[in-house]
């Protein structure tokens, strides 16, 4: 059992980045793991705003963070960009924060010309963070998911999940090699 941490970059509870970090959640505990969430937009503005290192919240969030064998990231891409609300998160992690983690990007977004953010914008600041591994970034269309009023995701296109769980399972892989390879 491996455990795992959610940040979630929506700014908005309904959103298809939420409900697609919901969906990851129900499945990795499903697997048996741990999982634990940071959705940044029930982060205090201000503490985010004004990088308030000792506010309450921000050291849970950043505790999450540290007690991850694995860090999921699932942000929407506006403006060829993860979200500013993220960025003020990502900020607050501790230089090297990632250091001895996997990390997975997810982002949804407008139109696959966002594709290239999670190579131009999520792995320069996960590999600055320290971040020992990135497995292969999943982006999601808009067009290819919908959430309904409940939160939940709708995958309307089949390939889409595929592409996730294919991910997840790549990503549960790699964390049970590294533990294999400093257990032996």
């Amino acid at each position: 059992m491996s455990q795992f941490t959610i940040i979630t970059g929506s700014p908005s509870k309904q959103s298809r980045s939420a409900a697609l970090s919901e969906y990851i959640a129900a499945y990795l505990q499903n697997e048996k793991h741990e999982v634990k969430t940071v959705h940044v937009r029930d982060l205090p503005a201000e503490d985010l705003l004004y990088a308030n290192f000792s506010s309450p919240a921000i050291q849970e969030a950043q505790k999450k963070v540290a007690d991850a064998d694995a860090v999921i990231i699932v942000s929407p891409i506006y403006k060829a960009s993860y979200t500013g609300i993220l960025k003020t998160f990502l900020d607050l992690i501790p230089e090297k924060g990632l250091h001895n983690k996997t990390v997975l990007p997810i982002a949804t977004g407008g139109t696959i010309a966002h594709l290239l953010a999670l190579d131009y914008v999520f792995k320069p600041t996960l590999s600055v963070l320290g971040a020992t591994a990135l497995i292969h970034g999943v982006y999601i269309v808009d067009s290819e998911v919908a959430y309904t009023k409940e939160n939940e995701i709708e995958f309307i296109a089949e390939e889409a999940e595929a592409r996730i769980k294919r991910s997840l399972k790549e990503l549960e892989y790699h964390l049970e090699q590294t533990k294999r390879s400093v257990e032996s």
